[in-house]
């Protein structure tokens, strides 16, 4: 196995998924996101984890991530909350996925393939667009969609969801945003009801909302990056605190590779494509065996980004090539080859930045940083 690899502490997802489900009211549901390969961290072992630690759904994106998830033995309900193609739609059916709906044309796909199987009361959720301005009706039509589905006569409205823009920011205009958007979804449930139909499970609440806003939790929620130990922006764990809200989330992920190689370079020598890092001085650089097909992407080159070795934090330096990248380690240092270096991770691996580290430095989020980390990088499961 490559020295390079990706550690997925399943002990540290259960602790999450369950202190999140400890903070929800009893009767409250719990869907938790299994979409993107869990993230980066692998759908199935992770699914079945979550399932063990209390997920009554799990969320998915793709019609293939639920037929893996299926054919790995798992039997929850899968909510399928991105689209699918019309050829995708009897796959779909067939590994009893539970797809959004929000227009005619898609509520009939799924109505047509279920009555040439011979299938009745197929579970569908109704999407709402209250703000996000993505997939779903708008909350005035939800009334007129749900009656659409009730009268196909094989389709089930078993729940109604939307989905918030800006939940994990604390300023006074994003909670009115979110406001607003709770207000009309409250619209869209009324209006579904107004028709005498069972909304089913409603949901809207996200990872942010799950934490911070239980007046929105309705029957269900649908944490996703909290799941795999990272908070949300600026509902982050000092701003739960403020608030008396403790949770205590944990990295799932730690990705570490080794030194393959230590090389001198005298003052003036430069390192790595386009020259960009010159020596300023005499200094020893260790090469390491990862790079942007790894997930550790060229963008993280000059911008601050750090590697672990033996509890010190050594910088990245030139440009992060497609297998190697060089960091430097001055000539002070006890460095040897084949030492283990960490990118990024768990505090109980001796990594010294997370995820959001990282995100912080490059400018971009760490659902990105977790999501990147390519199926190169071998994962290694421990409990």
């Amino acid at each position: 196995m490559r020295t390079t690899k990706a550690i997925i502490h399943l002990e540290n997802l259960r602790h999450n998924v369950a202190s999140i489900k400890s903070t929800l009211k009893k009767g409250i549901k719990m869907c938790v996101a299994i979409k993107a390969d869990a993230y980066g961290h692998g759908a199935v072992p992770c699914a079945k984890v979550a399932v063990e630690a209390g997920a009554d759904y799990l969320a998915i994106a793709t019609v293939d991530e639920g037929i893996e998830l299926r054919t790995n033995g798992i039997k929850v309900p899968l909510l399928l909350l991105s689209l699918c193609s019309p050829e995708e739609i009897p796959d779909a059916v067939r590994y009893g996925l539970t797809p959004f709906v929000f227009d005619s044309e898609y509520i009939q796909l799924f109505a047509g393939v279920c009555k040439s199987v011979g299938i009745k009361d197929f579970p569908v959720h109704l999407a709402v667009d209250t703000g996000m301005g993505r997939i779903g009706c708008l909350p005035k039509q939800a009334g007129k969609f749900a009656r659409e589905i009730v009268n196909t006569g094989v389709l089930s409205l078993a729940g109604t969801g939307t989905h918030f823009a800006l939940s994990d920011g604390t300023s006074k205009n994003a909670v009115k945003y979110t406001k607003r958007q709770a207000e009309e979804f409250k619209t869209a449930i009324k209006a579904i009801k107004k028709m005498g139909i069972d909304p089913g499970i409603c949901h809207c609440s996200n990872s942010a909302a799950t934490l911070n806003n239980p007046e929105y939790h309705y029957d269900m929620v649908r944490p996703g990056i909290i799941a795999y130990g990272y908070y949300c922006d600026e509902v982050s764990r000092d701003f739960l605190a403020s608030k008396k809200m403790k949770i205590d989330l944990k990295p799932v992920m730690t990705v570490e590779t080794s030194v393959c190689a230590i090389r001198h370079f005298e003052k003036g020598k430069s390192v790595g494509y386009g020259c960009t890092w010159v020596a300023e001085k005499d200094t020893d650089i260790a090469v390491l065996p990862v790079g942007y097909d790894d997930g550790w992407f060229r963008r993280f080159s000059a911008k601050g980004v750090t590697v672990t070795i033996n509890g010190v934090s050594y910088p990245v330096r030139g440009r992060i090539c497609m297998d190697q990248c060089m960091v430097e380690l001055g000539t002070d240092h006890k460095v040897k080859r084949w030492d283990k270096a960490i990118l990024f991770g768990c505090s109980e691996d001796g990594a010294l930045q997370t995820a959001d580290d990282i995100a912080n430095l490059t400018g971009t989020i760490p659902y990105e940083i977790l999501c990147g980390i390519s199926k190169r990088v071998p994962r290694v499961y421990v409990n």
